[in-house]
């Protein structure tokens, strides 16, 4: 069936070189076969064109076809995709080979999911398929502990493939481990291709997440003979506030949560919007003080030319496809460059990764190296956020040729970056009714354009796209905010060389409400698996977190809470 099928589509994609509305649709088939990829959010499609040979494309799409275990699925993604947060896999971590050896194993399944936890008549008892993993090969079954990974904005491959900590600690304390995708991301879509059209799309909230994540786990818990097995729930970043939220909302339920790299505090309107830019930039400082002032000096000269209209110039210098042409048109190029540098200042790890992007070891260095290596300061910069897209940028063997900067990053009601596709759909809602990201940047308190995106912009955004008013204080009424005094069992561990880290949890909130500051330590660092080149920081703060786990296991096993 699958070689007939590819017959008929290489004869449907030679009608690519003839007719654009066929070349379309072979753009949304791609999509449709779920190659975006997670962006703390940027998941890109590969750039095609009418230039783009059929063999080649057909080659990719056949591979595209192919991915169903999580070897093809890293193969794959590892040759042709690049950031959308969300967005990635433990495969891509580098190591030995005893090390790539030992990465965990998980079986895909299915559970039926209710589509809507609290009104009985919207849509009655109507169910959806989410997709979890689990993995029970170190399992004491029906005794030892589950730790469950509350499932972020993207595909759960993406994220059970970079936890290997998660795994790790399974190992040591005979647990069952479960990843459990995110309603609307990856394949868990409740009305399936129409999930992202209004009025269906309403129904992606934080609290319908929550309650999925509990009814699988009461669930679960009677089908594997496990009633008494205590539950901790492990996130990173938007993961790791929903684990926070887990404890909050549903502490018969959850024993204990893991926050890794979780801003509860930015997202839900609290703290300074300068500081998330500020904090990219420090990072770069920390490295050189000449590498901020020549990416904000390439910045400025870019704004003069911008201001005398020299469109083909700045085309030429950056290597664009399309020369800008207006305001807009520079707007979205201050945008396109400064994700590249979110995004490698994010993934500041000791070794190289194809998670969330395709980056080298410590790449705040190399963009450093790079932007002080030429005298040219806008060339330099086209060359360093080349770190980034240059590795996204070709289809199959074709060659890098030239940035295209709205197919690259599209701006959306998350300043960090919402990626493409279904998943950047999905986050662009969130941040659009209860995830409150507006960040700007001034080129004063950071090294970059001042770009502000405030409530009324986001105002703005969201009504045009989805007919819906942000409430940015909301997060802070349901989840708490900064009152946290009251909750316990909670660590809330950070890298200081992420920028995320500071709309977090920092200092402990009690003997249960602890906080793990990494030194050296990027986005969630802690929960990737141990790599040879791990800092010592990361080392201890994993044995940190492991004794606590098991102190409140044993509690709960003994009913001491």
């Amino acid at each position: 069936m699958f070689s007939a099928c590819l017959c008929c589509l290489s004869e449907f994609f030679f009608l690519l070189k003839m007719n654009s509305l066929y070349y379309s649709l072979a753009v949304f088939l791609l999509a449709v076969f779920s190659l975006k990829q997670e962006t703390a959010h940027g998941a890109y499609i590969p750039q095609l064109n009418q230039d783009t040979s059929v063999s080649a494309f057909i080659k990719f799409l056949e591979q595209a076809i192919l991915v169903r275990s999580p070897e093809e699925f890293n193969a794959v993604n590892a040759r042709h995709c690049g950031p959308r947060f969300p967005q990635k896999e433990e495969k891509f971590q580098s190591g030995t080979a005893a090390h790539r050896a030992s990465e965990p194993k998980f079986e895909e399944k299915y559970f039926q999911q209710v589509v809507d936890h609290f009104n009985f008549n919207s849509h009655g008892d109507n169910t959806y398929q989410q997709r979890y993993l689990i993995q029970d090969q170190y399992w004491k079954k029906g005794y030892g502990p589950i730790f469950f990974y509350t499932g972020n904005e993207g595909d759960i491959w993406e994220f059970a493939l970079n936890s290997g900590f998660i795994s790790e600690l399974a190992s040591e304390h005979h647990a069952l481990v479960i990843f459990a995708e995110h309603r609307y991301y990856g394949r868990s879509l409740p009305f399936g291709n129409s999930s992202f059209e209004l009025p269906n799309v309403g129904l992606l909230t934080i609290e319908q997440a929550l309650a999925d994540y509990a009814v699988m786990i009461t669930e679960l818990k009677k089908q594997l003979g496990a009633p008494d097995c205590p539950v901790i729930v492990f996130g990173g970043s938007y993961g790791g506030m929903l684990s926070v939220y887990m404890r909050l909302k549903y502490p018969n339920i959850v024993t204990g949560a893991l926050a890794a790299s979780a801003p509860i505090l930015s997202t839900a309107g609290l703290g300074d919007p300068k500081q998330f830019f500020h904090d990219v930039t420090a990072d770069f400082e920390s490295y050189s003080s000449d590498c901020v002032n020549s990416v904000r000096n390439a910045f400025l000269q870019i704004e003069e030319l911008a201001k005398r209209q020299e469109y083909q110039k700045i085309r030429d210098e950056l290597s664009l496809c399309r020369a800008p042409s207006s305001d807009k048109d520079i707007h979205q190029l201050y945008g396109f460059l400064r994700n590249a540098f979110t995004l490698m200042a994010m993934l500041d790890y000791p070794y190289s990764v194809s998670f969330i992007q395709e980056l080298p070891a410590n790449p705040v260095k190399v963009a450093c190296e790079t932007m002080l290596n030429k005298t040219d300061l806008v060339k330099a910069l086209r060359d360093t956020v080349g770190i980034v897209y240059n590795l996204t940028a070709s289809v199959g063997s074709g060659k890098f040729t030239c940035y295209d900067i709205y197919t690259l990053y599209v701006e959306c009601a998350d300043p960090t970056g919402c990626g493409l596709g279904f998943d950047s759909l999905a986050w662009d809602y969130q941040a659009c009714t209860e995830v409150d990201l507006c960040y700007e940047s001034n080129g004063v308190t950071d090294m970059f354009p001042f770009l502000p995106f405030t409530e009324q912009d986001r105002e703005k955004h969201c009504m045009e796209k989805w007919g819906v008013v942000p409430r940015p204080g909301w997060l802070k009424t349901q989840f708490w905010g900064d009152a946290l005094t009251s909750a316990t069992n909670i660590i809330f561990s950070n890298g200081d060389l992420d920028p995320w880290a500071n709309g977090g949890v920092r200092k402990s909130l009690s003997p249960s409400l602890i906080a793990i500051n990494i030194a050296d330590g990027a986005h969630h660092l802690d929960l990737r698996g141990s790599n040879p080149a791990d800092p010592a920081s990361v080392i201890n703060a994993r044995k940190m977190e492991s004794k606590i786990i098991a102190e409140w296991v044993k509690k709960k096993e003994t009913n001491v809470f």
